[in-house]
């Protein structure tokens, strides 16, 4: 008798502590926004914790573009074909970390933009800092118009130094075109 007991109290404690392991993400919601899209190469859409969608740019860098229209898309300019590939690869590349960090990312937000977006520094939930992961790998540049509103300017610009004496990504196609010249370029 006294080993069925124990038995069952055994059984009764496991019970519990699942039960209590399968509510703990109520008891102890996810921290950071939830990523609902990754747009391009330094634009997230998220939702905070009360459920309030809004659009993210990154701080301290800027991304090759990515085609937003059809007549983009269907563009067989070898700059735009350039900037486009680079684009998506910055891109897969920032959807790769988001899935990573879970689907959710720390902000620490420096201003916001012309467009209503906010400017963020982006981590995941582990730390890593995502614009120096992008920027570390060629997929990024540091946007230095803007670089006195980045807390982290010292990293940035050492990850893209790192980058460009590597020749990664971008650094090592001498026909590249900076996001910020093409995007004014191609208005002309």
């Amino acid at each position: 008798m006294r080993k069925l007991n124990k038995q069952a109290l055994i059984w009764l404690c496991a019970g519990i502590i699942i039960l209590g392991l399968m509510g703990c993400d109520r008891l102890f919601p996810p921290s950071g926004d939830a990523v609902e899209r990754v747009s391009d190469g330094d634009t997230l859409t998220v939702k905070d914790p009360n459920g309030n969608k809004f659009s993210v740019r990154f701080a301290c860098m800027d991304a090759p573009e990515v085609p937003h229209t059809n007549k983009e898309k269907q563009s067989k300019r070898a700059s735009d074909r350039n900037q486009f590939t680079w684009g998506a690869k910055a891109q897969e590349r920032l959807q790769q970390l988001v899935k990573q960090g879970g689907d959710r990312v720390t902000l620490n937000i420096t201003d916001s933009d012309r467009y209503g977006r906010k400017v963020a520094e982006v981590r995941l939930k582990d730390g890593t800092f995502v614009q120096q992961v992008l920027l570390r790998e060629g997929l990024a540049k540091v946007y230095r118009p803007y670089l006195n509103k980045c807390p982290s300017k010292d990293l940035v610009q050492q990850a893209e130094a790192e980058a460009q004496q590597q020749k990664r990504g971008i650094w090592g196609d001498a026909k590249f075109v900076n996001p910020w010249e093409y995007r004014s370029l191609s208005k002309l």
